[in-house]
């Protein structure tokens, strides 16, 4: 929390490199937009050169430190990814395998520095796989230390074998605004509570 305002970075995992649109971005935006006095920011992962590995960093030219500052400098992170294959995207795994540090940087009162930190999941697909995508997220998510709101997921999913994109429709489904809007409100309640009343010591 900066100046009493809290902060949310989220992480785009398209496949797509900027600035082609991205179904995944614009969920990530609408769930970004519906926390409402949140001050925000959007990586578009893939853009970036985010090296493969599980530490903070990985050497010389990983891009992967800068987004880390964003992320631990947040209240909120959103994870957003497309589903292919009934999977989240490979992009969205390096990002979990990179979060996989976090468990050895502790506050010196033993806490991952995650600790106090919500995270929800964006999913979006022409196919099934959102409830699968949003079991993994959380439970990688919450091993690292982020806590996950209650129905804190938001996702579309298309009809099946169909070709029509969340980004192609001509408005927001009313069970997508909804949901996005129930988890956004989620988030930004439990970030609030946690930055005034932290976890405990972990030693």
């Amino acid at each position: 929390m900066t100046n009493g305002r809290l902060r949310a970075v989220a992480l785009v995992c398209t496949l797509k490199p900027g600035p082609t649109q991205s179904s995944s971005e614009l969920l990530a935006r609408q769930a970004l937009a519906a926390m409402g006095d949140v001050d925000s920011e959007v990586v578009r992962v893939v853009d970036h050169d985010v090296h493969p590995g599980v530490e903070a960093d990985m050497g010389d030219g990983d891009a992967w430190p800068a987004i880390r500052t964003k992320v631990l400098d947040a209240d909120i992170l959103v994870l957003a990814t497309p589903t292919w294959l009934g999977q989240h995207s490979s992009v969205c795994q390096r990002v979990l395998e990179r979060l996989d540090a976090e468990l050895s940087d502790t506050d010196p009162q033993g806490r991952p520095r995650t600790f106090g930190k919500v995270a929800v999941a964006v999913v979006v697909g022409n196919e099934d796989g959102a409830h699968h995508i949003t079991g993994i997220l959380y439970q990688s998510l919450s091993d690292v230390g982020f806590t996950v709101p209650a129905q804190g997921v938001t996702y579309w999913n298309g009809a099946a074998m169909q070709s029509t994109d969340y980004q192609d429709l001509e408005s927001t489904p009313e069970k997508t605004a909804s949901t996005t809007k129930v988890a956004a409100a989620n988030a930004r309640h439990l970030a609030g509570l946690l930055s005034s009343q932290p976890y405990p010591p972990a030693n």
